[in-house]
């Protein structure tokens, strides 16, 4: 899958888009901006056709990678502390996730302070921003000496060392980010011996998607998911870089193109 992606094409290797002058690249085997597609039948999931569309959009990347962090790769327990750092679609499922866990208190940082209410509907018990606030210190207060599991969700090696940072002895921190490639983490190494600490990275949130699409869909009906929470507005495929432009300027959450 990885070798297609970079090569842009699908997994047995065609480039089924073309136009005058040859081949156009298949993007992540998907290429989802288009009215019709062509895909990989191992890169599809059947879901309940009572699954409003503009909601079955939401089980991917936001929810498979954010739930999926917390669930499969913290592998989180019932009554553990849980912080999670930025609150995009990816951060907020993270919160959604570390609730339906049974996690207590779930701490939520953001420095967008319009993204707290929505991740205290989420599931957080707490909000923290950037404002000056000694974010470690305060979730070592509110969590009874650190946290034991950890998700970054912005994809930046110094939010990741606070996170890192943030967890007690023992602590698992888990990162879904990704940040730019020339970026370095620094970290206490004798931390990982001494204090048995974990650093763990999670891609898409460790997912199996025909196992785990149903089940956060189950999860999502049954109360536990409450995804709705990321949908924002509906865009025409003619406004999608308007769309980009809302993501930038971190004005909401997850769009939905409808066709």
């Amino acid at each position: 899958g990885a070798a297609a992606n970079t090569a842009g094409t699908l997994l047995r290797g065609g480039r089924p888009f073309r136009r005058a002058g040859g081949a156009l690249h298949q993007h992540l085997g998907v290429s989802a901006f288009s009215e019709y597609t062509v895909a990989a039948a191992e890169s599809l999931v059947p879901v309940d056709p009572a699954l409003p569309m503009d909601r079955a959009a939401l089980f991917g990347c936001a929810l498979l990678t954010g739930v999926g962090a917390v669930v499969n790769t913290a592998r989180a327990q019932p009554g553990t502390a849980a912080v999670v750092f930025g609150l995009g679609g990816v951060g907020l499922a993270a919160v959604m996730g570390a609730r339906a866990a049974g996690c207590h208190p779930v701490v939520a940082v953001d420095p967008v302070a319009g993204k707290h209410a929505i991740a205290r509907a989420a599931g957080a018990t707490h909000t923290l921003g950037g404002g000056g606030t000694d974010i470690v210190e305060a979730v070592r207060d509110l969590t009874g000496g650190g946290a034991d599991v950890a998700i970054e969700a912005v994809g930046n090696a110094d939010v990741l060392a606070t996170a890192y940072a943030a967890t007690r002895r023992g602590g698992t921190t888990v990162t879904v980010g990704l940040p730019d490639p020339r970026q370095r983490l620094t970290i206490p190494a004798v931390s990982l011996v001494a204090e048995e600490r974990t650093l763990r990275g999670s891609y898409l949130g460790g997912a199996v998607p025909r196992r785990d699409i149903p089940r956060y869909v189950a999860m999502y009906r049954a109360g536990l998911l409450p995804a709705d929470l990321l949908l924002g507005p509906r865009l025409g495929l003619d406004e999608i870089n308007e769309g980009f432009d809302a993501l930038a300027t971190a004005a909401t959450t997850r769009q939905v193109v409808v066709f």
